[in-house]
């Protein structure tokens, strides 16, 4: 008995940065924070007079896209609740909706540029169709990370990484509210730094980068940087495309 109570005794405590420790246990529930903060902090500069008190009124579909976001970002955290109180069938079982409700975000993020776009453009007089450039790259990265995480689900390191990367994919929306980061095009390197910390993590817990992050990054920064270029170069060609789509 002795013996065994020494053992006990002797077993060392979950550190911060090892397996189970502080970091590995609270990271995806913390990220999951960082992204409601950065959200909200973002849209909290424009929601009013950009939606709720604007002057003409917004489109009816710019409504059902802010909460179909809105409910992304809750969903995520939930999702990340979930796991940490080891709800696991809870998580599964939500998983569903979080599969659908990203469909329909794709969808209605398509659908809002487009809308937008022309609002902006015959109605507010301020058109920057190029823009769309940007918007239609956010939906292809979140739309494709969130269906292989599906694909992959029954691999929880490679799922939780694929939904963190979605979800990051998201946040130049919210980064895009702050002047100065929207001016000088850093809302992509913003959210790049947000998924650098899931980098972070697994070099100090793993001691290496996931596969996820070694794949996923570089086809990111290509994107983005293709996106960037289309919308402040705005080559002819795209220019057309755009006016076109716009029916402007």
């Amino acid at each position: 008995m002795a013996s065994v109570s020494q053992q006990v005794v002797a077993r060392p405590a979950p550190g911060f940065l090892n397996r189970n420790g502080l970091i590995d246990r609270y990271f995806y529930l913390l990220i999951s924070l960082i992204v409601a903060v950065v959200i909200v902090a973002g849209f909290s500069r424009t929601v009013g007079p950009g939606l709720v008190h604007a002057t003409p009124a917004r489109p009816v579909l710019l409504w059902m896209h802010g909460a179909a976001f809105s409910a992304w970002v809750v969903f995520f955290i939930l999702q990340s609740g979930l796991v940490r109180i080891r709800k696991v069938s809870w998580h599964r079982t939500l998983g569903w909706f979080g599969a659908a409700l990203a469909a329909v975000m794709v969808v209605l993020g398509c659908v809002v540029s487009v809308v937008m776009g022309r609002f902006d453009a015959l109605v507010m007089k301020a058109p920057d169709p190029t823009f769309l450039s940007a918007t239609f790259w956010d939906m292809l990265a979140f739309g494709t990370a969130v269906a292989l995480a599906i694909v992959w689900r029954g691999k929880p390191e490679v799922h939780r990484r694929l939904m963190v990367v979605a979800t990051c994919c998201l946040l130049d929306a919210g980064f895009g509210r702050f002047e100065y980061i929207f001016d000088h095009n850093l809302l992509f390197w913003c959210l790049d730094a947000v998924i650098l910390l899931g980098v972070a993590r697994d070099l100090l817990v793993d001691r290496q980068v996931h596969k996820v992050y070694l794949y996923a990054l570089p086809v990111l920064v290509v994107g983005q940087n293709v996106a960037v270029y289309l919308w402040r170069a705005r080559p002819e060609w795209w220019m057309r495309m755009c006016r076109e789509t716009l029916g402007i």
